[in-house]
Order: C-alpha cells, then sequence, then structure tokens
C-alpha cells in the first residue's frame, strides 16, 4: 500500500469513529437530561444548563479527532 493512500484511510478512520462516538455521546446525553426533565420540572433549569456543558465537552471530543486527522493528512 502507497503511503498516500494509507495516510487517507487512516485520516478517514480517525474522523469517522470521532464522529460516531460523539454522535452517540451526544444522544445519550440528550436523552437521559429530557428524560429527568420529564421525571423532575422544578430541576429543568440546573438540568439544561449540565447537559450544555456535557454537549460541549463531548463536542470536544469530535473536535479532537478533527485535529489528528488533520495532523495525520498533513504532518507526515
Amino acid at each position: 500500500m502507497e503511503p498516500a493512500a494509507a495516510k487517507l484511510i487512516a485520516a478517514g478512520i480517525a474522523i469517522g469513529l470521532g464522529a460516531i462516538g460523539s454522535g452517540i455521546g451526544e444522544g445519550l446525553i440528550a436523552g437521559r437530561a429530557l428524560e429527568a426533565m420529564g421525571r423532575n420540572p422544578e430541576q429543568s433549569d440546573k438540568l439544561l444548563t449540565n447537559m450544555i456543558v456535557a454537549m460541549a465537552i463531548d463536542e470536544s471530543t469530535a473536535i479532537y479527532s478533527l485535529v489528528v486527522a488533520l495532523i495525520i493528512l498533513f504532518a507526515f
């Protein structure tokens, strides 16, 4: 296998796994938070804030995988 092809495959795998993991994580976070808000509406403000913070942290994982893919493509 040529090095250029290996770089493209590695970058695709890196961003693909990062995006899938982040998407699943955000779905779980939102689902559980909305379920908790439905069960206890008085705490919805606190839950919403915590949900947004957790989603931002989860989204940073996808951004890190994008950075790794770009490093694979352009630094090696």
